[in-house]
């Protein structure tokens, strides 16, 4: 009834078994019909708050992705006018919406965000390694929680087709033993 181990959840989220006998099924998992419907529900309800929390988490990395490869740019830009004596003029966001221009003539540093309201100096040379780290964290863990996705719409897609499974068993066994009894009173 179940599959391999590999197959049994993926970064924390139960696979659903496919189920071939819903007879087998319900024996084995003790279950009448209403409580295993119940129980398919529930898992499924529970697959639906987990893609939410996933495909947040992709539109928040989605979002970031970009964002790295602009200070890169910058940072690079920045290397690449040291020591011509060229100025940069600049636009840069101060808080939301609200910008400043600014004329950078030498620069030896850079200061990026890390977060919870933290900003450190960096030279361009540390800023450049970092943020490239950074990138490439941020691209691995998106294609994870692609994966994720792709995983959890499977088992959402097989609990789906469980659930009418069971709910057409059900109705086929109800309609079995009905048949008899009509057609006894009808003698």
């Amino acid at each position: 009834m179940s599959a391999s181990a590999s197959a049994t959840e993926r970064r924390g989220i139960p696979a659903a078994v496919f189920v071939e006998d819903v007879q087998t099924y319900l024996s084995q998992l003790n279950l009448d019909v209403n409580s295993a419907l119940a129980f398919l529900q529930e898992r499924l309800q529970q697959y639906r708050v987990v893609e939410m929390k996933l495909l947040a988490q992709q539109r928040d990395l989605q979002a970031k992705i970009p964002d790295i490869e602009k200070c890169l740019d910058v940072v690079a830009t920045l290397q690449a006018k040291k020591g011509t004596g060229e100025a940069i003029i600049a636009d840069f966001e101060l808080s939301e919406g609200i910008y400043s221009r600014a004329r950078v003539e030498e620069a030896d540093s850079v200061c990026l965000w890390l977060g919870a309201n933290v900003m450190l100096e960096y030279s361009c040379e540390e800023a450049t390694t970092l943020l490239k780290k950074n990138l490439e964290n941020a691209k691995a863990s998106l294609e994870v929680l692609v994966a994720d996705l792709q995983f959890l719409r499977d088992q959402v897609t097989i609990t789906q087709v469980t659930i009418a499974r069971v709910y057409n068993w059900d109705v086929h066994q109800r309609r079995h033993k009905k048949t008899p009894a009509a057609t006894s009173s009808e003698s």
